[in-house]
């Protein structure tokens, strides 16, 4: 936990040190520090799904492939016939 707070405390500064430098205003340094890493967590949010969803096709796939390939091989699982 100590690791995240210290990397947040880190963005929130080189955030508002590019912001500022950029806009030579520090309210607005200030505002995009943070606004920006709020937007980041909520695409961080629907990256994990998007992520979790895609690992679970690429499982079911697999799943379904081993299935097929055992029934095409006539592979029983414990001596008991697959089907």
């Amino acid at each position: 936990m100590l690791k995240t707070c210290t990397f947040t405390f880190m963005h929130l500064c080189i955030a508002f040190i590019v912001a500022y430098l950029i806009s030579g205003d520090m309210f607005i340094g200030g505002a995009i520090a943070i606004v920006e890493p709020l937007c980041n967590a909520v695409g961080y949010f629907f990256h994990e799904k998007l992520w979790a969803k895609r690992k679970a096709r690429a499982y079911a796939k697999a799943l379904n492939e081993a299935e097929t390939w055992l029934e095409d091989n006539q592979i029983t699982i414990n001596g008991l016939p697959r089907g």
